[in-house]
């Protein structure tokens, strides 16, 4: 462990090294020790319309087998705008899996900033029109956005003093994502204890539309307090690497004590790599909307060297 540990580095130092000598002034040093670094990045260094401060801290594992930990900072950076550029990184991650990023997602936004500029937008100061969501609902397959049935909706009430709680917490449903006939929906319940996790699954697979899906990927994250470590474990369902490429995106986003369970139900169409996309926007888009994701300090303290990972060997039989 201590070779990888090594390589892993001097892999990040070297990357450091690298975006010093790039960028310059726009890189900054928040904590050399706990490899903190900001960004800042606009779409012209000579005349700036638009600027963005990218906020990173390299966990231990990264590149190996982890991603940064990432935080965006800019006052006009809201709603769909913030959660599609999020999406454009974790993808990033997702397909350089192992490798050294960060020039990647600086391009990145800064492509995403010039585009910015070159359309007819004023600027930052001008309050941009709210996202416009064009989602269409398709009854037959289409869970509603809130809890199936009034039994799952108790008032329930989740601490971390109480980590063996045995009733089945509340489920909501995420509003579904249709490409070329499927369709992708992520279905989210808190959990503390593993025994929730197959009580959520349970009671999920009692509904048809779902237990008729084609995959049913899950993966969850709970935090032991009394060991500061998390548990985590996934589930692919038949489409592989699904399972832990969800799991990566709630190590991005650092969430805890939360199962993501995303059904697919196959048109007929190969999405190719696009499946993963949408797998991903739809958990991130209901993990973002039950507010589970966390500030850049909560990122910081939560993963890195305090993550532990424990696998379930039990598939589950659907």
């Amino acid at each position: 462990m201590a070779e990888g540990d090594t390589g892993s580095d001097q892999r990040q130092n070297e990357e450091i090294e690298a975006m010093a000598a790039i960028y310059g002034e726009e890189w900054c040093v928040i904590d050399d020790c706990a490899k903190i670094f900001c960004i800042r990045i606009s779409d012209d260094i000579d005349d700036p319309k638009w600027t963005l401060c990218l906020q990173v801290m390299l966990p231990n594992e990264y590149p190996g087998t982890a991603p940064p930990i990432y935080q965006l900072n800019a006052p006009w950076l809201k709603g769909q705008e913030r959660v599609d550029l999020s999406n454009s990184l974790e993808e990033i991650y997702i397909q350089n899996i192992g490798e050294s990023i960060l020039y990647l997602w600086v391009e990145k936004i800064r492509d995403v900033l010039i585009q910015k500029s070159q359309m007819t937008e004023p600027g930052p100061d001008v309050k941009k029109k709210t996202e416009e969501e064009d989602v269409e609902c398709e009854d037959d397959l289409i869970l509603a956005c809130q809890p199936e049935n009034p039994v799952k909706a108790l008032d329930f009430d989740i601490s971390e003093n109480q980590p063996e709680i045995e009733e089945l917490p509340p489920i909501d449903h995420g509003i579904p994502i249709t490409d070329r006939r499927s369709t992708f929906q992520a279905h989210l319940a808190p959990v503390v204890c593993p025994k929730q996790v197959k009580m959520v699954l349970a009671k999920l697979y009692e509904n048809k539309k779902i237990a008729s899906a084609t995959h049913n990927i899950y993966a969850y994250r709970i935090y032991c307090e009394d060991k500061q470590t998390f548990l985590q474990d996934c589930e692919d369902d038949g489409e592989t690497a699904a399972g832990g490429r969800l799991l990566h995106l709630m190590e991005i986003l650092n969430v805890r004590n939360v199962m993501v369970v995303v059904s697919r139900w196959y048109g007929g169409i190969l999405l190719g790599p696009d499946r993963f996309k949408h797998i991903n926007n739809c958990a991130r888009n209901i993990l973002v909307e039950k507010n589970y994701t966390s500030s850049p300090e909560e990122s910081s303290k939560g993963l890195g060297k305090n993550k532990k990972v424990k696998k379930d060997k039990k598939r589950n039989e659907h």
